[in-house]
């Protein structure tokens, strides 16, 4: 199966590389001549547009950052949509279903390409380590021939046979996870300005009915550290957040909890710009209630939960 792949940002890359890693031909392309160039390296061959990338490819997969560029991928010049090679396009991307389906719609019209709704959670860690979960919806044919290579990266979840259920099962997801990472931001401040170890705080609150998996793995990692370097951006947590409140909302499902934390996304977005890490929500609290979440032993051991996720089952 000829293999194309479209976006090798800090996603992309990695899933592309698994790809080579199973013996997939794979032709590649990225705006960014250094993140193509190191793909290439392992093995891809170079395309020069999307649309080259189609005409090499039966199946094009596509790892892009907003909904706006994946469309332009699709639809605008030296795009998808002319190829009269590529059947089935990949979207791994997080675009809301609103998206999914008019690029569904549309490529139906012309009749040459189906869409499969793919999009995956997980993070880098996961996408290198092929443990992301992929929430997959399309028709079900193509969807199972797609399944192995699917299956390249981390557990497949079909839910549903027509494109957008994937987006909506992934927007639920990262609400949730943007969700527990702001209400355990302002509780983590809380504890820390009245004098507990943070560390204490997250080993007991883990061994506790609230644990959650911005405690198991984001604090420790990104904010008791101090580097906030979790590996995903504030922009596109954002993004994400507010497509899951603008889609329910459309959809008449109140958000009011969701409000709240795409409105505490935005500030965070705004001090602290696109390009941080999302974690830097706890900078936004910090700030707020005049004191830091760090930890106070120095050189202290990794806690129980980073070393066994498996230990709790609340996790992403």
């Amino acid at each position: 199966m000829e293999l194309g792949f479209i976006g090798l940002g800090q996603m992309g890359s990695r899933m592309a590389i698994r790809l080579l890693d199973a013996g997939y031909s794979l032709t590649v392309f990225d705006r960014d001549e250094a993140a193509m160039a190191k793909i290439v390296a392992r093995g891809a061959r170079r395309a020069s547009s999307a649309a080259e990338v189609a005409a090499a490819s039966e199946t094009v997969l596509m790892s892009l950052p907003t909904p706006d560029v994946v469309r332009n991928v699709v639809f605008g010049p030296a795009g998808i949509a002319d190829s009269n090679r590529t059947t089935k396009l990949v979207d791994l991307s997080t675009t809301g279903p609103r998206m999914a389906t008019q690029i569904a719609a549309e490529l139906d019209k012309a009749g040459r390409i189906s869409l499969i709704d793919a999009p995956v959670s997980g993070g880098t860690n996961g996408a290198e380590k092929g443990t992301l979960a992929v929430m997959v919806s399309g028709e079900q044919n193509a969807v199972e021939t797609l399944r192995p290579v699917l299956s390249v990266f981390g557990k497949v979840f079909v839910c549903g046979d027509k494109p957008g259920m994937g987006q909506t099962l992934k927007l639920a997801n990262n609400i949730i996870a943007v969700a527990a990472l702001a209400i355990s931001s302002e509780a983590m401040a809380m504890g820390a300005k009245a004098g507990l170890d943070p560390q204490i705080m997250i080993d007991t609150i883990m061994a506790s009915s609230g644990g959650n998996v911005a405690l198991r793995d984001k604090f420790p990692k990104a904010v008791l550290t101090g580097t906030f370097d979790f590996g995903f951006a504030t922009g596109l947590s954002y993004k994400d957040v507010r497509l899951c409140v603008d889609e329910a909302e459309g959809m008449g499902v109140p958000m009011v909890v969701g409000a709240a934390v795409r409105q505490l996304m935005a500030v965070t977005n705004a001090t602290f710009g696109a390009d941080s890490d999302f974690t830097s929500v706890a900078r936004v609290v910090e700030g707020w209630a005049g004191t830091k979440i760090r930890s106070r032993k120095k050189g202290r051991s990794a806690s129980p939960w980073e070393c066994n996720p498996a230990a709790v089952a609340c996790g992403r």
